[in-house]
């Protein structure tokens, strides 16, 4: 997954991106978010000489604060009550200066999750982009679900799973929905208590309470082995032990 941004270089953009980067810093500041950067603007690493400094420095900054914003939007759910851990890096890239790359601390040690930084200005030039500055950033939608589904080797992403022949068995779940609630803490509880005996869980009804304005959510949670048939009475005991976590 690739995203850009781009700015005209005059000094009205600039003073509208200097505010909005003031207001996401303060957001950033009040999250639930640990963000190392030590890293620093220098010759390995410079500004692009057909910017204005304090331009590029505004754009690095939004591109910073941007990514941060997305990067806790994306995991912050999936820390189990811990801070997210965000590092940042020097970086190297054909088409971007100053660059970056970004990791997430996952499972007990850094995951680089995407590559990013200030495009250098011939590339906008040759897309036909005149006087302006922007920046880019490429994520993996395999790192991204890597960290949302718990998977610790990229290499099970592709891993063939072939289709079961045995018959399916559903069972239904329905909660009120709490305010931390999120759908991925459900397929984990399902996961953790019937490991590769569920094939999905989807939800097929929602109702909102007229009087409590409280959230009634109904999932269907199907059941499949791969080698065998399930009976009734497994698939109870399955359902029961996830429906209690």
């Amino acid at each position: 997954m690739e995203g850009a941004r781009v700015w005209g270089r005059t000094e009205g953009e600039m003073k509208t991106l200097a505010a909005e980067n003031a207001q996401r810093e303060r957001e950033l500041i009040a999250a639930d978010i640990i963000i190392e950067d030590d890293t620093r603007v220098g010759p390995k690493n410079p500004y692009q000489l057909e910017h204005n400094e304090e331009y590029a420095a505004l754009v690095m900054a939004n591109l910073k604060h941007s990514l941060n914003s997305m990067i806790l939007k994306l995991f912050g759910g999936r820390t189990r009550g811990e801070p997210l851990k965000v590092r940042w890096i020097e970086a190297e890239f054909p088409w971007t200066t100053p660059s970056f790359e970004v990791e997430v601390w996952f499972q007990g040690k850094w995951l680089e999750i995407l590559g990013c930084g200030v495009v250098k200005e011939p590339t906008l030039l040759r897309g036909g982009v005149n006087e302006s500055i922007a920046w880019a950033f490429g994520l993996g939608l395999e790192r991204i679900a890597m960290v949302l589904y718990s998977i610790p080797d990229i290499r099970k992403i592709s891993t063939f799973q072939p289709f079961s022949k045995y018959p399916i068995c559903w069972r239904d779940i329905s909660f009120w929905k709490s305010d931390q609630f999120h759908e991925n803490d459900l397929c984990d509880i399902v996961r953790d208590a019937a490991q590769d005996l569920v094939e999905d869980v989807i939800l097929t009804d929602k109702f909102v309470h007229p009087k409590t304005n409280k959230t009634s959510l109904c999932y269907r949670v199907n059941y499949r082995s791969m080698e065998r048939s399930l009976t009734n009475d497994e698939v109870n005991v399955l359902h029961q032990a996830m429906s209690r976590g």
